[in-house]
């Protein structure tokens, strides 16, 4: 009887133990964040969230991609299986969410916190930066999801890898005055060091342009004059539409005294699922890698 007593009270403790080892509490951007099973249906709501699953392995059920999959990086569609999406990132489809019995969901503080309570109804819910998000806070992200979704040892080493890649890169690369500017059809915003890509440079070793107006601002609104008076040695513009205000002001006399301009220093990309919705690991090095290209050729 004995002999049975401790047997059954060793395998309720082990049971104990197995599943106080499954539950995983992280800081999320309501505070707490506690999960007691490792998610098997992960549905995602910004295209950042997807990139962090992919680099450790996690494919998602559902993804916000806008409707279109083309806007998750190809590198990211090639580490993970085709998914279901849910609608835009502004407005996700909970119907569609619900669709697919989800164990997890990430959402983005930004975008999504004015739902948070009818998306934790469907499952238990994440909610993290990702649309104003800076590259450093990207990072931070990537292994709070590693963890929750039980891949904490995979993130850490894939994050490892990744900073000495940048390293790397960021050795090969001029420390100058570097811009990213988005054009649009008529208007023109400068990237600031709040922004992701902003700070991506900065932590490529460029000098980035800082906010204007408040502290925290991802982008600062410029004319030609504005762009004139910031005078990058390296321009990167991102060609937003076809009918590019940029395009524009080529024929301009200030553009063309611009110090980017007079040195054949202007790199034009219209990718610009990459170089502006795009945050992650993946993305991250696409974009260091362009600049390495470019920069040093």
């Amino acid at each position: 009887m004995l002999h049975k007593f401790r047997y059954f009270f060793t395998l309720t403790v082990l049971l104990c133990c197995s599943f106080s080892a499954i539950a995983v509490t992280v800081k999320d951007a309501q505070g707490e964040f506690t999960i007691n099973t490792t998610p098997k249906r992960v549905v995602a709501l910004e295209y950042s969230f997807v990139d962090s699953l992919a680099n450790v392995g996690v494919s998602p059920v559902g993804v916000a991609d806008d409707n279109d999959k083309t806007r998750i990086l190809q590198s990211v569609r090639n580490k993970i299986n085709d998914w279901k999406s849910v609608g835009t990132r502004s407005q996700p489809s909970l119907e569609a969410i619900a669709e697919l019995k989800p164990d997890l969901i990430i959402a983005d503080q930004n975008r999504h916190s004015a739902v948070y309570e009818e998306l934790k109804k469907i499952a238990p819910t994440l909610l993290l930066k990702s649309r104003k998000e800076t590259y450093q806070d990207n990072l931070v992200s990537a292994q709070t999801i590693a963890d929750v979704v039980g891949k904490s040892q995979e993130m850490q080493a894939r994050i490892k890898q990744h900073k000495e890649k940048m390293a790397e890169i960021a050795k090969s690369l001029p420390k100058v005055h570097a811009t990213i500017g988005i054009s649009r059809e008529t208007s023109f915003l400068i990237t600031t060091n709040k922004s992701y890509t902003g700070s991506l440079l900065e932590a490529l070793g460029f000098t980035v342009d800082k906010p204007l107006n408040t502290k925290d601002d991802a982008n600062n609104p410029a004319g030609l004059e504005q762009l004139a008076t910031s005078n990058p040695d390296w321009l990167i513009i991102v060609h937003y539409r076809d009918e590019s205000i940029a395009k524009k002001w080529a024929t301009e006399p200030l553009w063309q005294a611009l110090t980017a301009v007079q040195k054949n220093q202007v790199i034009n990309v219209n990718d610009a699922a990459l170089w502006t919705r795009s945050r992650g690991l993946d993305a991250a090095e696409n974009i260091a890698e362009t600049l390495q290209k470019t920069m040093t050729k």
